[in-house]
């Protein structure tokens, strides 16, 4: 199986889309942009004994808040900013890693460190993106022996070794992971990160955002769909505790509620976006208290 998922130059039209997709805060924003253009810049001036910097920035936050998606505009941004064309983009799928075989997960993630990331990382930055990390490293004080083979752990050792190699080696390359479940993860690779990003639940703001991307989008084909906009106080109150991926499936479900609606959202109303958005509040804390 093959764990590079996508392999792009950067800049990317796609990626530059997907850093306005997600609705964050400005600040946050402009620091993880200026956290990844500071460590690329800083690791090609200095060794690592001097500004003992690693390379890797990690987005955490629960499931359906966008990390995935504003790790790949960061790495577009980053790529704009730093005005290098020959920038890469490597999108890592760490499940690919993994192998019921003695040995072989450990060797896999060797080789990902050691030869897959520097053949596409030549003297141009390269970002990688390590989705999901506690799968590559999880925690080893939550592992026991009979549960979790030796194989497993010494596939945490090696990634942490394989990062390593880059810091010192690779200064090029930045890594940028995701995690739903940061205390998975292993505290060696935590505390090796330069930043650590939580990515929370949209707020208030970032709600009203969402919601009036979608109806916008939507009213592009279905004009009546955009004076839904004059409830969007409501959709927003109601929507209280989704996260933004959850959120804008809902607004779009909404025209799901019967054949007619489905086939026309013209005849989309606030009744059908009120009651999809409070089964989905229902849902999710069905899905907390379980």
């Amino acid at each position: 199986m093959n764990t590079v998922v996508e392999a792009l130059d950067l800049p990317n039209a796609d990626l530059d889309r997907a850093w306005t997709a997600i609705k964050l805060p400005d600040d946050v924003r402009e620091r993880l942009l200026a956290q990844t253009v500071l460590a690329l810049q800083l690791r090609q001036q200095f060794p690592f004994e001097d500004i003992p910097i690693h390379g890797l920035i990690i987005l955490s936050g629960p499931p359906g808040t966008g990390k995935t998606t504003l790790a790949r505009g960061l790495a577009s941004r980053a790529a704009n900013a730093l005005k290098n064309t020959g920038t890469r983009f490597l999108q890592i799928d760490p499940h690919a890693l993994t192998s019921s075989s003695l040995g072989q997960s450990q060797k896999e993630v060797s080789k990902l460190f050691h030869q897959t990331i520097p053949d596409h990382a030549d003297q141009d930055p390269c970002i990688v993106l390590l989705d999901e990390v506690e799968t590559l490293a999880p925690d080893r004080r939550r592992m026991s022996l009979e549960s979790n083979p030796i194989d497993v752990h010494r596939a945490t050792d090696a990634a942490l070794a394989g990062i390593d190699l880059l810091t010192r080696k690779h200064v090029n390359v930045l890594l940028v992971a995701t995690t739903n479940f940061r205390e998975a993860v292993d505290r060696a690779l935590l505390s090796r990160a330069d930043w650590i990003e939580e990515v929370g639940l949209p707020g208030v703001d970032a709600r009203l955002d969402i919601i009036t991307d979608v109806l916008a989008t939507l009213a592009t084909v279905w004009p009546k769909v955009g004076e839904l906009k004059t409830h969007i106080g409501q959709f927003v109150k109601a929507s209280e505790g989704l996260d933004g991926r959850r959120l804008r499936k809902a607004i779009i479900s909404a025209a799901a509620g019967s054949i007619e609606t489905a086939s026309d959202l013209n005849k989309l109303t606030p009744e059908h976006v009120l009651l999809t958005l409070e089964r989905q509040t229902e849902t999710r804390r069905g899905s907390e208290a379980a």
